[in-house]
């Protein structure tokens, strides 16, 4: 049966199955040759595919995307030409992707759909996507409004705008496409992932945090987790302006910095840590050297002398495994002016303790926790951990002596994420580690009527110790910062 007729019989409802792979082109004898008919009509490129894809399933039932079965063929066939070379370490980037076009070019060709200039352009640059990059994830990755994406398999895809969660219409084809991107990402930090190590920490070029797990660990599919961060990172002025912190708090924390308090940023999973660890580094002067230790490299540090470590998981055999804690340790003789940790999980935490007791001060490091009372709970959780068997006063000592500032950032109910407390670490008084709130954040002006925290972080009116080490320093700071005005002051 000839193209436009069989285009003629799918509109009139015809259920007999369209079973050919390939599609014969109209120049080719299959609507423009003899047998056409002088007055069918002309079949154009879009109505061919249209009615090809739509003649491969039931006709009321067209696919949103009329190249969606082309696309999967296509992309199926260009992976098993080139799926061994996806990996190929002696291919830079750009061989490959010059590779992958050309046998692309040549299996659409292969196809024989017609197609005018603008759709086979089209098509190349989706399957090339799918195949060579990310997928139905390009343009999320692109979007510069979504913060977090996050693949509950490959048919669900979930974003975060604004700090809030939204169903995104995007998906991939099909498990296998999932799992090539996910093995396409940690492949290029050297990690893998496979049934044997079916979890993964990994990052994109750009820096965005990436996680993986998959089957059979995760029961329903891969999963695939992206927490991006800013092209260009930001800068405590963004902050204000967001009103992440009041200008006072950025002064305040400058000094801090500029004085080598030692300082733990505390907060909840997805509240900003890292972001605000960020910032903290740039206040570093630019003429100290600054060692930073992830388990994935994140920071994005603006000064000329950084030294950046990432830790690295056990090899197939189980063996090779370089932990944060073996970072630290070894950080210790390589003359740091600063250690910066990105975060404190585990046995670390006491070397890093012990670090900033010994002349390594000025450090800064992140801890999981809720409240600046909750930190000071969670860093002698994870100095056990180490597996000393050292007293609980013991160890509150090291932290009461080692840490000075505590910097809570939550995330508030309406998504937005503010620094909730700046409180001085004191001392020791009998076998409790005494706290003071510099700053804290005022909720009584409670919410607008779009949901939105109206409150704001205000001066609780106690001057701290560590402002003497400013003047004793010479660090300029106006004494009107740490004074208590709820009414007046508001947020700068």
């Amino acid at each position: 049966m000839r193209l436009n007729e069989r285009v003629d019989a799918l509109e009139a409802g015809e259920p007999r199955p369209y079973r050919d792979r390939r599609v014969p082109s109209v120049g080719a004898g299959a609507g423009a040759g003899a047998g056409a008919g002088a007055g069918a009509p002309a079949a154009r490129p879009a109505a061919v595919v249209h009615a090809v894809v739509s003649a491969r399933g039931p006709v009321d039932d067209v696919p949103a995307d009329p190249f969606a079965q082309i696309k999967e063929r296509v992309a199926e066939e260009l992976f098993s030409r080139v799926g061994t070379r996806l990996n190929d370490p002696t291919l830079s980037e750009e061989q490959l992707h010059a590779y992958a076009r050309a046998e692309l070019g040549q299996i659409v060709s292969d196809e024989q759909v017609p197609l005018s200039a603008g759709e086979r352009s089209r098509l190349i640059t989706e399957i090339g996507a799918a195949v060579l990059g990310f997928g139905p994830l390009e343009a999320l990755l692109s979007d510069d409004t979504v913060t977090e994406i996050m693949v509950n398999g490959h048919d669900q895809i979930f974003v975060e705008r604004h700090g809030q969660l939204s169903l995104h219409e995007s998906r991939f084809s099909s498990e296998a496409q999932l799992r090539r991107v996910i093995e396409r990402i940690v492949a290029k930090v050297g990690r893998r992932i496979d049934e044997s190590s079916p979890l993964v920490d990994a990052r994109l070029a750009d820096g965005s945090r990436v996680n993986a797990i998959i089957p059979p660990l995760a029961v329903d599919g891969s999963l695939l987790t992206i927490r991006k961060f800013a092209r260009e990172p930001f800068t405590v002025g963004d902050l204000v302006g967001m009103g992440t912190m009041s200008g006072d708090m950025a002064a305040v924390l400058d000094a801090c910095v500029k004085a080598r308090l030692n300082i733990i940023v505390s907060g909840g999973t997805g509240t900003g840590k890292t972001t605000l660890l960020n910032v903290l580094s740039g206040f570093i002067p630019p003429d100290e050297r600054i060692i930073t230790i992830e388990d994935a490299v994140e920071l994005q540090l603006q000064q000329q002398h950084v030294i950046r470590l990432e830790s690295r998981p056990a090899n197939i055999e189980g063996k090779g495994e370089i932990t944060i804690r073996d970072l630290v340790r070894n950080s210790l003789r390589m003359r740091p002016d600063r250690i910066v940790i990105g975060e404190c999980r585990g046995g670390e935490t006491l070397d890093m303790l012990q670090a900033m007791n010994t002349g390594h001060e000025g450090s800064i490091s992140t801890v999981h926790s809720n409240a600046p009372r909750d930190a000071v709970a969670r860093l002698e959780t994870l100095v056990l951990m180490a597996g000393m068997d050292l007293p609980l006063r013991a160890i509150r000592e090291q932290i009461a002596s080692a840490v000075d500032v505590i910097i809570q950032i939550s995330r508030l109910k309406d998504g937005t994420r503010r620094v909730t407390h700046v409180t001085e670490v004191q001392g020791m008084e009998g076998d409790v580690v005494t706290l003071q709130d510099a700053f804290v954040f005022d909720y009584s002006a409670g919410v607008d009527p779009a949901g939105r925290v109206l409150g704001h972080a205000v001066a609780t009116g106690v001057r701290p110790r560590f402002a003497d080490k400013f003047r004793d320093l010479g660090i300029p700071l106006s004494p009107t910062v740490f004074h208590a005005d709820l009414v007046t002051r508001g947020q700068r």
